[in-house]
């Protein structure tokens, strides 16, 4: 039997969510002192008090890192994880989307099956796609994963298109996979004050995150963050291919550092909102944490108090207000490891 619905209830509940209201819930009250601003220059005090006359290397895994600019603070971090990608035969899946070759759309794909060609390989007996078809099957076998990528990224036709991209992943070893994150002193045309790069090694994920601890080192922590990457390295962000890598590359420039970032780049955000945007709130990084793998933050500092607190960590030597930084940015690119393994997992 259908319960009656009591909408007096209901508007108690939604209102006492509201911090205006005459009764606000406990957690109504914690979410709105948490973006006051006030709130956050009082965590700052506290925390220049709690690590007053420390330094990085007292609380945290961390050494000189020479580079070629110079040396930078290097942090390290291992935890166990079960990061395990299955075969799914991909390369076999490619086979069977035919809108791979060029001028093949949904309609036309649906045609060509309904006339039994199943296969790009069965293309090659067809009049008018056997060319296209020989040559894209001579290839196959020789196509770089960037290559595979960029070629799936051009047939995202719906959203079982767009999921091929996440079972992709398994034509790379999970050792390429470079789960990276920034933090800056803003939006554009500053310093990079931290990069976190996560790697999966055997059963473990190492994150090594390079942090600016003068201005003079900001080629050091870019260059440190370079020797990570070779030829088969794959980004792997959260927004990080409209942000992150963006940023980097004019960093590089002003630095005068030669660098490739253009690798193969699974930004989380776009396969986030497609795979979970209809059973989440939103698709934030902190969200997915908290609904998908029960990861609550505490002590967080949002990315709009960064500069204000390594400003305060630069002009009165006090680590305290960057120990949060440096912990949020390391579960940022520890969480990207989790979220992709998750997705490929959801689309297999």
């Amino acid at each position: 039997m259908k319960q009656d619905y009591n909408f007096e209830d209901y508007l108690r509940k939604a209102l006492s969510n509201s911090i205006s209201s005459s009764n606000p819930s406990d957690d109504a009250k914690n979410k709105a002192r948490k973006l006051s601003s006030s709130y956050y220059a009082d965590l700052k005090e506290k925390l220049l008090l709690e690590y007053e006359d420390k330094s990085l290397k007292d609380v945290m895994d961390c050494k000189d890192y020479s580079t070629s600019f110079g040396d930078v603070l290097k942090i390290t971090k291992r935890e166990k994880i079960n990061f395990l990608i299955k075969d799914n035969e991909f390369r076999n899946q490619i086979n069977h989307n035919l809108k791979l070759l060029p001028k093949i759309g949904l309609k036309t794909e649906q045609n060509l099956k309904n006339k039994g060609y199943n296969t790009i390989e069965s293309l090659t007996h067809h009049d008018k796609y056997c060319d296209i078809a020989s040559k894209f099957m001579d290839s196959i076998d020789d196509l770089t994963y960037c290559e595979i990528i960029d070629l799936l990224d051009s047939n995202k036709y719906t959203k079982k298109c767009r999921n091929n991209i996440v079972k992709s992943i398994s034509l790379t070893e999970p050792e390429n996979f470079k789960f990276m994150d920034i933090e800056t002193k803003g939006l554009s045309n500053v310093p990079i004050i931290l990069i976190g790069v996560a790697e999966i090694k055997g059963n473990n994920i190492v994150s090594s995150q390079y942090f600016l601890r003068d201005y003079s080192e900001e080629a050091s922590v870019i260059d440190a963050y370079l020797s990570h990457l070779d030829d088969d390295s794959v980004h792997v962000t959260f927004n990080g291919k409209t942000f992150d890598v963006p940023f980097i590359k004019n960093r590089c420039r002003y630095n005068r550092i030669e660098a490739n970032l253009d690798l193969p780049h699974l930004d989380l955000m776009y396969f986030a909102k497609n795979l979970w945007g209809e059973e989440l709130p939103n698709c934030q990084l902190q969200t997915i944490e908290k609904e998908l793998f029960g990861i609550e933050r505490v002590g967080d500092v949002p990315g709009q108090y960064i500069p204000e607190y390594w400003d305060t960590y630069f002009q009165k030597d006090n680590i305290g207000p960057v120990v949060p930084i440096i912990e949020h940015n390391a579960q940022d690119i520890i969480s990207l490891a989790s979220f992709l393994d998750k997705m490929y997992k959801d689309v297999n």
